[in-house]
C-alpha cells in the first residue's frame, strides 16, 4: 500500500505543504512548470532550495500579479515577541471580525490586485465566487476541483462557527485570493499526482500564546483552526504563535485518512517543505512516502442491542451510522431478557471517526448503551485501476497482500451498463469480455 506519512512538528501551512509534496519529487522543476500551467490567473509558482538547522529542502514562492504575499508587510508581529514567522507571515492578522478572515497570506493589508476575471480591488470572496473560480476556470480534474472545494468547504463551516453566521453568509478576505487557491489547489494536484492510497498525519504543533489580529488578540489555535481540527490528535508547546494556520489544518483534515505515528513501511522518498522563520527545531513539514506491505490497521468495534426497532428504522439508522464515517456495520439476530427477539449491532470504525459514529447511533437507534472494544484488523491493500472495455471504461478493484491478489470490477459501473444497455449485470460482463 503506498503510503504518505505528514510530520508537523512545526505545524502545516499550505506553501509549506506545497514544497515539502514537491520534494518529494525527482523532477521538480517539470512539476513546478505543472503547477504554472494550470491556470490560476497571475499567479506563478518559483522553487527554491534552502536548508534549516543544517537539513536542505524546498521553499516555495507564490507571486500573484508579480507581487510575492507578505514580503512588503513584515512589520506585523504576534502579541509574543518570539512568535512563529511561517513562510510568509502567514499567521498574522487573520481579521477574525465576523465576516472576513485573513488566510495564510495578507495580514491586515489589502492587495488589489484586480485578479478576480477583470474585477479589480476585490477584497471578498463568497464560497460561489470561489467554486466560479476553481470550477470554471482551473485546468485540473474535477476529482481535484472536488477535493480543492471540500478544503473550502471546512474553513468556510470553521469560521460559520467562529463567527456564528450561516455558511452562506462567510466571505473570505483573503482565504478567496488566487495567492490562496494557490495553495490549496497545488496540494490537491500534488496529493492526486502521488497517487496515495492513504495518508496518516502525525499529532499537529499548533503553538502556544496569542494572535495579534486585526481587531484584537486572539488565543492559539485561532478558533477556526481549532475548529478544523476537532477530533484531531493537536498539541501546544514552548513555541509563541500560530504553527498552524486553518488552510493548513483544513488540508491535513480533509485528506488524513488516519492520525498518529508514523505506520511500519519501506520509504521510498523523504521531503522538506521550509518555513521562513529560523528557531531550535527546523521549521518544516516533513513527508515520507513508502509502502506498506502488509497492512494492519487499529478500529474500534462498537456494540449495542436492540429489541423496539422496526426492519425499516434500523436500515436507516444503518446508513447513517456509513455516513457518520463507520466501516462496517451488520447485525446479527440474538435473544434478549423476557425471551424477546432482538438484534445485535456491530459497528466497526476508526478511532479518528469513533466520536461522530457514537452520536450517530444514539441519534438513529433506540439503544441507552454502547459496549467498545480496540481491534486490530488485517486487511489487503486496495488500488482501483481502469479497464478499456467494448462497451466503455470499468473500474476493477485490486486487492493485494499477504501473498494473496484478487480482482473484482466495481458494482456501480457494471450497473450503470446494464441500464444503460437495458440488459443484465452478467451479460454486461460477458460482452465486455470480463
Amino acid at each position: 500500500m503506498r503510503t504518505l506519512y505528514i510530520e508537523c512538528n512545526m505545524g502545516a501551512a499550505g506553501d509549506m505543504l506545497t514544497a515539502a509534496l514537491i520534494d518529494l519529487l525527482d523532477n521538480k522543476e517539470e512539476v513546478v512548470a505543472e503547477l504554472n500551467s494550470l491556470g490560476i490567473e497571475g499567479v506563478k509558482y518559483e522553487l527554491e532550495k534552502t536548508s534549516k538547522c543544517g537539513i536542505y529542502g524546498s521553499h516555495m514562492h507564490v507571486y500573484v500579479n508579480g507581487e510575492e504575499e507578505g514580503e512588503h508587510h513584515h512589520h506585523h508581529h504576534h502579541h509574543d515577541e518570539d512568535a512563529h514567522d511561517h513562510e510568509h507571515h502567514h499567521e498574522h492578522e487573520h481579521h477574525h471580525d465576523g465576516e472576513e478572515h485573513d488566510h495564510e497570506h495578507h495580514h491586515d493589508h489589502e492587495h488589489e490586485h484586480g485578479h478576480e476575471h477583470g474585477h479589480s480591488h476585490h477584497h471578498h470572496s463568497g464560497m460561489h465566487d470561489i467554486e466560479h473560480i476553481v470550477r470554471g476556470h482551473l485546468e485540473i480534474s474535477d476529482s481535484i476541483k472536488d477535493s480543492v472545494m471540500a478544503v473550502y468547504g471546512l474553513i468556510a463551516e470553521a469560521e460559520s462557527h467562529a463567527h456564528d453566521k450561516p455558511v452562506t453568509e462567510i466571505h473570505f478576505h483573503e482565504v478567496g485570493t488566487m495567492d490562496a487557491i494557490a495553495d490549496v489547489t497545488a496540494v490537491c494536484y500534488l496529493l492526486d499526482k502521488l497517487n496515495v492510497d492513504r495518508v496518516v498525519v502525525s499529532p499537529i504543533h499548533v503553538g502556544s500564546g496569542t494572535v495579534k489580529c486585526a481587531h484584537g488578540i486572539l488565543p492559539v489555535p485561532a478558533p477556526a483552526t481549532a475548529y478544523i481540527l476537532k477530533d484531531a490528535p493537536i498539541y501546544g508547546g514552548s513555541i509563541k504563535g500560530e504553527l498552524c494556520t486553518p488552510t493548513g489544518a483544513a488540508l491535513l483534515k480533509h485528506f488524513a485518512s488516519s492520525f498518529g505515528d508514523m505506520p511500519v513501511m519501506k520509504v521510498s522518498a523523504i521531503g522538506y517543505g521550509m518555513g521562513n522563520k529560523d528557531f531550535e527545531v527546523a521549521n518544516c513539514v516533513r513527508v515520507i512516502l513508502g509502502e506498506e506491505e502488509d497492512k494492519t490497521d487499529r478500529v474500534v468495534e462498537l456494540d449495542f442491542n436492540v429489541d423496539d426497532m422496526t426492519a425499516e428504522g434500523l436500515g436507516f439508522a444503518q446508513e447513517m451510522i456509513f455516513a457518520a464515517g463507520a466501516v462496517e456495520v451488520f447485525t446479527t439476530a440474538v435473544g434478549m431478557k423476557k425471551s424477546r427477539p432482538g438484534t445485535l449491532v456491530t459497528v466497526i470504525c476508526r478511532e479518528v471517526d469513533k466520536a461522530k459514529v457514537v452520536e450517530s447511533v444514539f441519534e438513529h437507534t433506540t439503544t441507552i448503551g454502547i459496549r467498545e472494544k480496540a481491534c486490530q484488523r488485517y486487511v489487503l491493500s486496495r488500488e482501483f485501476v481502469t479497464v478499456d472495455t467494448p462497451l466503455g471504461p470499468i473500474t476493477k478493484k485490486v486487492s493485494t497482500g499477504y501473498g494473496v491478489r484478487r480482482e473484482k470490477y466495481e458494482y456501480e459501473d457494471l450497473a450503470r451498463l446494464a441500464r444503460e444497455n437495458n440488459t443484465s449485470i452478467d451479460e454486461i460482463k460477458k460482452k465486455a469480455g470480463i
